[in-house]
């Protein structure tokens, strides 16, 4: 990534809350892989109450991630992130010194409390330009993605070493870490409200009414219900139907994710390039449910295995990297704070119920009847997804318009609305800032310099 035209401070910022995010995540993500075949040695342990303790961080993250953010407005953005850590320390050592599944699902339900995405995202929007946020923004998506390839291989190789308790130890050590870096992040000199990165109460009726966006928080909801759903199951299947040992698992997620993460990059290319992101979009979701029923044809043979959660993971990467892209080229300008809210919110409630649901039914029903369950949620998401329009190819921008010479909102908004370009625009006078979108290749940016706008 070109980080080219960063402050230092602005570059110092970007890499610690990434790395924060990623600390965070690496924690949460490590258990995936594990605690389907670890946890069948708790106390009171059965498929649906592993289920219920792999997806218990998804009900407190859903419930808490907009009002965290909002908090932080208040109470400021460090200090929020580092509650949100240490309620996340509090849960991971809970867990650890854990005997009973019971008291599992209680750490991770901690865990998931410590709900400060939305807080994080907010503080890279203080810390940096509006010109430069792009960037900051892809560094911790890019920070995402990385701790969940790196968990899925640390998750087995941790656990065969020290066991569960001692992979839990390790998530709250690494958010000791994290705290850390909290403390060197600079501290915002103003604190702004900053729709693109902030929920607005006042907005989640109009993003919800929104069907375009709809059928993505419905989207979002599908694919990590069924993530969560594959990983009740393919930890047991590579140990007991594929017969690989469990301190072998790390490298079957190593060879899919690398490959898959390949795999996935020229489509992504392609969608963008060639505006394909719809027809990508229902294919990959097509891919995800062949992989489902692969997974469940292919259960005693490894290379079987490999090739199905090889496919799995290229249209989970894919849908997982793009999903967000297409909320932010479909919120109405000054709407993607709140539009990723309801979005995260919807992805955590997948992660929950998908993981709960998903172990009572392969308790109850087996293996068969989980792969129906998947199907059946990719099937009504593929056929939610065929009516959407192929989506406006659109950025967001926000203009400062504290430097501008004061004018009714109503004559700027006209005044912007004429430039070429220009698709949408939303004046916040309280907020002394313009939100809009524009096609960046055809927006004619010497209009905007004109007005006294830096673009």
């Amino acid at each position: 990534m070109n980080l080219s035209g960063m402050t230092h401070h602005e570059r110092k910022a970007s890499l610690c809350l990434a790395s924060i995010f990623a600390m965070r995540m690496l924690g949460l993500f490590m258990v995936l892989p594990v605690l389907a075949i670890y946890g069948t040695e708790l106390i009171g342990a059965t498929p649906a109450l592993i289920g219920l303790a792999i997806g218990a961080y998804g009900f407190t993250q859903a419930c808490l991630q907009i009002p965290f953010g909002m908090w932080s407005d208040r109470l400021g953005r460090k200090p929020v992130i580092i509650i949100g850590l240490l309620l996340f320390i509090a849960g991971s050592v809970l867990a650890a010194m854990a005997n009973d599944i019971y008291q599992v699902i209680l750490g991770r339900c901690l865990q998931g409390a410590g709900a400060i995405a939305s807080t994080i995202m907010a503080m890279a929007a203080d810390l940096t330009r509006e010109e430069q946020r792009t960037k900051a923004m892809a560094m911790i998506g890019i920070s995402i993605g990385l701790a969940f390839c790196l968990a899925m291989v640390l998750g087995p190789l941790v656990t065969d070493i020290y066991g569960l308790s001692g992979l839990f130890y390790l998530t709250a050590a690494l958010s000791v870490v994290a705290l850390a870096l909290v403390w060197i992040l600079p501290t915002p000199v103003e604190q702004k409200r900053h729709r693109e990165a902030n929920t607005v109460l006042g907005q989640i009726g109009q993003v919800l009414r929104n069907g375009s966006l709809l059928r993505l928080d419905i989207g979002v909801f599908a694919l990590h219900f069924v993530l969560m759903g594959a990983f009740v199951v393919v930890p047991v299947i590579l140990e007991e139907q594929a017969g690989l040992s469990r301190h072998q698992h790390w490298w079957v997620y190593l060879i899919t994710l690398v490959f898959s993460f390949i795999a996935m990059v020229p489509f992504i290319i392609v969608g963008e390039a060639k505006r394909k992101m719809k027809e990508i979009k229902l294919g990959a979701i097509v891919l995800l449910a062949v992989a489902v029923i692969l997974l469940y044809f292919n259960q005693q043979s490894v290379t079987g295995l490999v090739v199905s959660l090889f496919a799995f993971f290229m249209a989970f990467n894919w849908l997982e990297a793009s999903l967000p892209s297409l909320v932010s080229k479909i919120a109405p300008a000054g709407s993607r704070g709140t539009a990723m809210g309801v979005f995260s919110t919807s992805q955590f409630l997948g992660a929950a119920i998908g993981a709960s649901s998903s172990g009572w039914v392969y308790q109850t029903w087996g293996m068969l009847g989980l792969t129906l369950l998947a199907v059946s949620i990719l099937v009504l998401w593929w056929v939610a997804s065929v009516t959407m329009q192929q989506p406006p190819y659109l950025n967001s921008i926000m203009l400062d318009l504290t430097q501008v010479d004061q004018v009714s909102p109503v004559d700027l908004s006209n005044t912007l609305a004429a430039v070429r370009g220009v698709e949408d625009v939303v004046v916040i006078p309280e907020e002394q800032a313009a939100y809009l979108k524009v096609d960046k290749k055809a927006l004619d940016t010497q209009a905007l310099q004109a007005y006294g706008f830096g673009v």
